[in-house]
């Protein structure tokens, strides 16, 4: 008897994540401007965990107890932060062996909507090729959850979705009957040989443009410069060792 594949589906926006719920699936967040990226750069980097928190207040209380916080919105470092959420603040001198809090505009929030899951992984192009790995020995289905701008669609994380539904099922353990997954891929395919040339149509692109935040558009497009697979475990993220 053949093993049985598991689905992917893509969720375009955190808005839609009722109409998608699988608490039996594993749940990839993709934020990749900049949330997601920047939390794949922090475990590259030496971080020992992050706390992310959907909310300010919660962020604040955290800072009083010592925490180093990184937190942003709308791309703007908030005053009491140590940091935003670059990939490239989060420096080995700053960050190696620390629990930092982190809070941004969209990503955190995906990540605690989806925490019930059976896992909640952290995805974005710089870790592709390890994640798809990762997730094809897991055996379990995959939901990739874009975080979106503000509740609405956004390319760049759709593309990402796109790269990593084509990926899996090009594996041969998994298949789509979701049209969300199927116009991701299509997406991906459209935009894979030019990446960051592709990415100038983003809104988010020029969102951080406006704000001089972009000097991460290469970085955040170049896929497979880390192994790093952040999981949830508890209200932590943590890296995954087994991949």
């Amino acid at each position: 008897m053949k093993d049985k594949k598991n689905s992917v589906e893509v969720c375009y926006s955190p808005a839609l994540y009722p109409y998608y719920r699988n608490d039996d699936a594993i749940v990839v967040i993709s934020d990749i401007l900049r949330a997601t990226t920047a939390i794949c750069a922090a475990f590259e980097n030496g971080v020992k965990n992050l706390i992310p928190v959907s909310g300010l207040d919660e962020a604040m209380a955290l800072k009083k107890k010592g925490y180093l916080v990184a937190a942003e919105r709308d791309g703007l470092v908030l005053d009491f932060a140590d940091f935003g959420n670059s990939p490239f603040n989060f420096h080995p001198e700053q960050v190696k062996d620390q629990t930092i809090v982190y809070s941004t505009t969209n990503g955190t929030q995906a990540i605690m909507m989806a925490a019930e899951a059976r896992h909640v992984a952290v995805g974005a192009f710089i870790n592709l090729t390890a994640l798809a790995q990762w997730l094809i020995t897991r055996r379990c289905d995959v939901l990739v959850l874009c975080a979106g701008w503000r509740n609405r669609y956004n390319l760049e994380d759709s593309v990402f979705a796109g790269a990593l539904a084509e990926a899996l099922i090009r594996s041969g353990r998994f298949f789509t009957d979701c049209d969300a997954a199927v116009a991701a891929i299509e997406l991906w395919e459209i935009a894979r040989y030019d990446l960051t040339g592709y990415m100038e149509k983003a809104a988010h692109r020029h969102r951080l443009k406006k704000l001089g935040l972009d000097d991460i558009m290469q970085y955040c497009h170049t896929p497979d410069s880390t192994t790093v697979i952040p999981v949830l475990k508890g209200n932590l993220l943590v890296e995954h060792k087994d991949y």
